[in-house]
């Protein structure tokens, strides 16, 4: 080596070693190194070979765990692996310091295109459904049906529990509640996070409580936690402010793929409101609400996510007549009335079906939320936009490169 040579150091490679992640039962971890990001794996156990592939991608401040409900119920129907972000979960930051829905959406497209596992089935919550809405219009061969959780897609009006959230996008801003929070508990910030996230607190387990304040302060002691949640927050505000043909609603006209929407009428970061914008822009959709649940549904009523998903597979011609198994095809509207083209969307079919009512597992108790399925058809094949995708988001970075 000479003089004027260094040795290349990744961020991985220099972070302080804390306490492990907890892997549930059934799961496990694994690193996967790419060019310019290392990333945490969460995976189950396949039930038996060729099972179609599943990717989970979680939203601000979250983590693969985030997902260990849903995928337990998908046991034998994917093959489920959840990512950690760059610089969340067990997921050192990026090389690039790129925290952008961009950047983002390229660590998913470059662990895919490594993992050769595309087409997948794509699930994102949050900010890890923006991401998953990028990957879905500018990879379509990768994505064989997107389930967007209270996806953050732009909105004119921003709810006023949502403000702090974006605020920690602002230069300064994080550093300064870092300072004025800095004799917060653990369990004070967990408590905040759930009353914020579920729409009923109460349904978490003291267990499920535990385990988050140990997640907690684990990453507490990460140096960059704070930088890459201020970081990911300007991204989301970015992903709203700036215009264009990167636009979020833009591109979320152009995802080919079957879509589920899922929001809970209790959300108090992403608009219950715009669920129905949403279920006109995709192409392809079936809504999903859930009055009783808050930001998180895929940890609130899990069941009830698993088998609107199934529903969705079986739309989508997936399922055979037996559904998974062999055993007899689930219904979400079993039983309900069907009500065809007299939907809230004019000029497509849609089907309404009550009869949600399912609670959750694990980290919740078994209450009961109702719900509703819409189904929505672009029933001409073009294009879903009704004008209203008029490019109200995007970064500013050119994502067609997104797979680089």
């Amino acid at each position: 080596m000479s003089s004027t040579e260094l040795p290349s150091v990744s961020a991985a490679s220099v972070l302080p070693k804390v306490a492990p992640v907890r892997v549930g039962e059934g799961e496990r971890l694994r690193s996967v190194g790419l060019p310019g990001i290392t990333l945490t794996v969460r995976s189950r156990a396949a039930v038996r070979e060729g099972l179609p592939p599943a990717l989970y991608v979680h939203g601000l401040g979250g983590s693969s765990q985030n997902w260990s409900q849903l995928m337990a119920e998908f046991d034998g129907l994917v093959d489920s692996e959840a990512l950690d972000l760059p610089g969340f979960g067990d997921s050192p930051p990026p090389d690039d310091g790129d925290y952008s829905v961009t950047g983002h959406a390229r660590a998913v497209i470059r662990y895919l295109d490594a993992a050769e596992r595309g087409p997948v089935h794509l699930f994102g919550n949050s900010l890890g459904g923006a991401i998953t809405t990028r990957v879905a219009a500018v990879r379509p061969d990768l994505v064989r049906t997107l389930t967007l959780i209270s996806p953050a897609l732009p909105e004119i009006r921003v709810q006023r529990s949502a403000v702090p959230t974006a605020l920690l996008g602002v230069p300064g801003i994080a550093s300064l509640f870092t300072r004025i929070s800095r004799e917060w508990t653990a369990e004070q910030r967990v408590r905040g996070v759930l009353g914020l996230c579920y729409g009923d607190p109460g349904m978490v387990t003291p267990e499920a409580f535990r385990y988050a304040v140990e997640e907690l302060e684990r990453r507490l002691q990460l140096p960059y936690f704070w930088d890459a949640m201020a970081r990911s927050s300007r991204g989301i505000v970015n992903a709203y402010t700036l215009g264009g043909q990167h636009g979020l609603w833009r591109q979320a006209e152009r995802v080919l793929a079957p879509t589920l929407l899922v929001y809970g009428g209790r959300d108090q970061l992403v608009g219950y409101r715009m669920a129905r914008r949403a279920a006109r822009t995709f192409r392809d959709s079936r809504l999903l609400s859930l009055p009783d649940a808050g930001h998180v549904a895929m940890m609130e009523y899990p069941e009830t996510v698993a088998a609107a998903f199934r529903e969705l597979l079986a739309d989508a011609g997936e399922l055979g007549e037996q559904g998974e198994f062999g055993k007899p095809g689930r219904s979400a509207g079993s039983g309900a009335e069907s009500a065809a083209d007299a939907g809230p969307v004019r000029g497509r079919r849609a089907v309404e079906a009550d009869g949600f009512g399912r609670g959750g597992v694990g980290g919740t108790r078994g209450s009961r939320g109702g719900g509703s399925v819409s189904t929505v058809s672009d029933a001409g094949g073009a294009g879903a936009g009704t004008g209203s995708g008029s490019g109200a988001g995007g970064d500013g970075n050119d994502d067609t490169n997104a797979g680089s």
